[in-house]
């Protein structure tokens, strides 16, 4: 069966390296240069430079996955596999390496495990049209499977037959045209962000930046008010609450407090903003949880944190709101849609439940 993505989305291109100074020069220059060759096809001695850039970088997430593209193309498939499982494992919150794993699982003919790694990039990002595209495809080649197996166990079952010729009709008859066409994405991606390599902030900065240019300017203009220039971004949400006024304004005040404290390192005032009985994800001890959120908060040089409310519900001590967050650090650019539960406890407003997605 053939899964779309090889296209393997070098999408992950728009988590830009953010290196200032003439320390990260040399690596960066690895980096663009191993673009450059993978983008030619000249794959061994891309891998070369991504292992330069990464033995500087080793836990850069963008080298990290074109390393994985490489070993793709290689046909060094549990190589990549053991590339893009780290990468889910260290940057739960992108699509791009579940995608690419589904891919391969796919090429082993490991459906159920495909599966599953296209579900998590969609309940990471449920607008990835990509992987949605690919969970049907999926379904569809088990669905051939299921139908085949009702042949041999039925070989008048003419309903089955009737089925299983349609779905060969959509994976099998385009064969060879289908292989080219895989071949033209698979090379035609790395040459878009070729023409991006020397700029690579331009994608995320079509989400990012259009709310830090808007606000920035407000800090300029109001002197007097310096330290509203770390929340700069953050206040637009506080408007509607202004509007709404008390308990969803009490709502607006604690998410962005929370927000504040990532963006500001505080880890003690990141961990408060969860309640006591927070539902950690796949219901890992609380501690684990914390020590995990701990390492990835202070393992940046820098974070920014921007939150727009789209909606707040407050039902009693209970509220649900839905806002969009925009992440930044020196390594990782991500836009999402968060939905957070919260409880009022001891008179404050924490954190009860985090999950992506509306």
């Amino acid at each position: 069966m053939l899964l779309r993505p090889l296209r393997l989305n070098l999408a992950i291109a728009a988590v830009v390296l953010a290196f200032a100074g003439a320390a990260f020069a040399a690596p960066a220059d690895d980096l663009r240069e191993a673009q450059k060759l993978y983008a030619q096809g000249r794959l061994q001695p891309a891998m070369e430079k991504v292992d330069a850039y990464l033995k500087a970088q080793p836990r850069e997430p963008q080298g990290r996955f074109l390393k994985g593209l490489i070993l793709t193309e290689q046909k060094k498939v549990n190589e990549a596999i053991q590339v893009f499982t780290g990468l889910t494992e260290d940057f739960p919150e992108l699509p791009e390496p579940y995608n690419n794993l589904a891919v391969l699982y796919a090429s082993l003919g490991n459906y159920d495990k495909a599966k599953s790694a296209l579900e998590l990039a969609i309940h990471t990002h449920p607008s990835y049209a990509t992987a949605h595209e690919n969970l049907g495809d999926i379904y569809a080649q088990l669905a051939s499977r299921a139908y085949d197996r009702a042949l041999q166990l039925d070989k008048n079952n003419t309903t089955a037959q009737v089925k299983l010729a349609m779905v060969k009709d959509i994976f099998v008859s385009p064969k060879t045209a289908a292989r080219a066409e895989a071949t033209k994405v698979a090379k035609a991606e790395p040459a878009k962000v070729e023409a991006k390599a020397p700029a690579t902030q331009p994608e995320p900065a079509k989400v990012e930046p259009a709310k830090p240019e808007a606000k920035a300017p407000a800090p300029k203009a109001e002197p007097a008010k310096p330290e509203a220039k770390a929340p700069a971004p953050r206040q637009e949400p506080a408007k509607p609450a202004a509007a709404g006024g008390g308990e969803k304004g009490a709502v607006t005040a604690a998410i962005e407090a929370w927000a504040r404290a990532w963006s500001a390192k505080d880890v003690k005032g990141y961990l408060a903003a969860y309640a006591p009985d927070f539902e950690t994800p796949g219901g890992e001890p609380r501690a684990a949880w914390e020590k995990q959120r701990t390492e990835r908060i202070e393992r940046p040089k820098s974070i920014e944190v921007a939150v727009k409310i789209q909606s707040i519900a407050v039902d009693g001590d209970s509220a649900v709101a839905v806002l969009r967050q925009s992440y930044r650090s020196d390594t990782l650019k991500t836009n999402s849609t968060k939905t957070l539960k919260l409880a009022k406890v001891g008179g404050q407003w924490l954190i009860k439940q985090e999950r992506v997605g509306g």
